[in-house]
């Protein structure tokens, strides 16, 4: 049986060292534009380099998302995206047939992006026949369904992350309330909010659970070793709004789901540490059979049991002692408390504070506008620093 990828999302610097770090096989990305993520803070062509020298070092792929419907005007632009970075990534995501086309013309591999919604065998052929060297199957498909269609061509499948209530992200909701088209990545999440039934005559009807279009996240922990069994090339982390401690949670708990096979005690552990990062609650998705109102979330925003803020900067780093300088902003540092520390260079550090120094004197708590020492491992000046 062989090992799946481990596939993670970056939607900004941060986000991709994290998912390096974390032991990504390979990274997906987005430019500023024709992404799926267009919210996301994503990247500029002229990081295209930067990314690649930061994956090679760990032998990461990296796949560049251009999976947005596409518009007539718009076909120069991606051509000339796709000649500067031909060689510099491992394969396009697209579904758009001139995306296809272009990536056969520059000779770029490209997989199929989960918008394209293949769920059949036929479908599956379809897209080989052309060219595609994966497919990232849509997410309305069971495990029978999958373990089928990856019998014909190798396929990607999302394990963890948000669920559109929508067919694999195809909305028109949000583009008839905000005139921000989904299917450009510019989806204002009106499923997400809560919703109250109104008559014609003004009477409201509160439902039980006001988050009605709202469904949990998907999560495949709790049967991973099914996943792995049903012949499916690539493990796909949904996220590229979410931040760097996401990232590195999500990317290191399926690292080890793959890589071992875990007790219940320690599937349990594990899904603790998915539940402190954000989410919506966890569903099994369309993996066991079709969702029922229990796939439905009835929070807004994150279910998370943790929450972080921003507290500080750091200022400097003195490598020989391994203490970090932190600027203090807001509220107070206490001995004890957990802190994140996020930078484009570090990523996601976290730690608990086991000494502080102010003039080379220990301290048990720091108010706000302060300078402090405090030991932790390798960080960088002007990362951001948050309280738990």
């Amino acid at each position: 049986m062989k090992k799946p990828e481990l596939l993670s999302p970056a939607g900004d610097m941060a986000c991709l060292v994290s998912a390096v770090n974390a032991g990504a096989d390979a990274v997906y990305f987005g430019l500023k534009e024709f992404n799926m993520r267009d919210s996301a803070r994503n990247f500029k062509l002229s990081d295209i380099e930067n990314i690649r020298e930061i994956c090679k070092k760990k032998k990461v792929k990296c796949y560049l998302t251009l999976n947005t419907i596409i518009y007539d005007n718009e076909i120069s632009k991606i051509d000339k995206i796709l000649r500067k970075v031909k060689g510099k990534i491992d394969a396009v995501i697209c579904w758009d047939l001139s995306v296809i086309n272009l990536c056969k013309k520059h000779k770029i591999p490209f997989h199929i992006s989960t918008q394209a919604s293949v769920s059949n065998i036929e479908a599956a052929k379809f897209y080989k026949k052309l060219g595609a060297s994966r497919i990232t199957l849509a997410r309305e498909l069971n495990l029978k369904q999958i373990k089928e269609i990856s019998k014909i061509v190798d396929v990607e499948c999302f394990v963890h992350g948000a669920l559109c209530v929508a067919e694999s992200g195809r909305c028109f909701t949000s583009q008839f309330l905000h005139k921000k088209s989904a299917n450009r990545g510019k989806c204002q999440h009106p499923c997400r909010k809560e919703y109250t039934i109104t008559d014609d005559e003004g009477n409201k009807l509160k439902v039980s659970n006001n988050f009605i279009l709202s469904a949990k996240d998907l999560c495949t922990l709790p049967f991973i070793e099914r996943l792995k069994k049903a012949g499916i090339s690539a493990f796909k982390i949904e996220g590229r709004n979410r931040d760097a401690d996401y990232v590195d949670a999500a990317t290191s708990v399926y690292r080890e789901a793959i890589d071992k096979k875990l007790n219940k005690k320690r599937v349990n552990e594990l899904l603790t540490a998915l539940s402190n990062v954000y989410n919506r609650k966890f569903s099994s998705g369309f993996c066991l059979g079709s969702p029922t109102s229990d796939d439905f979330t009835n929070i807004e925003g994150s279910a998370s049991k943790k929450k972080k803020k921003i507290i500080g900067k750091i200022v400097h780093y003195y490598d020989k002692q391994g203490v970090a300088v932190v600027k203090v902003f807001t509220d107070s540092i206490n001995l004890g408390d957990e802190l994140y520390v996020i930078g484009n260079k570090t990523g996601f550090v976290k730690f608990k504070v086991g000494s502080m120094e102010i003039d080379h004197k220990p301290v048990n708590k720091v108010d706000k506008g302060k300078l402090v020492g405090i030991k932790c491992q390798k960080v960088r000046e002007n990362d951001s620093v948050y309280k738990v």
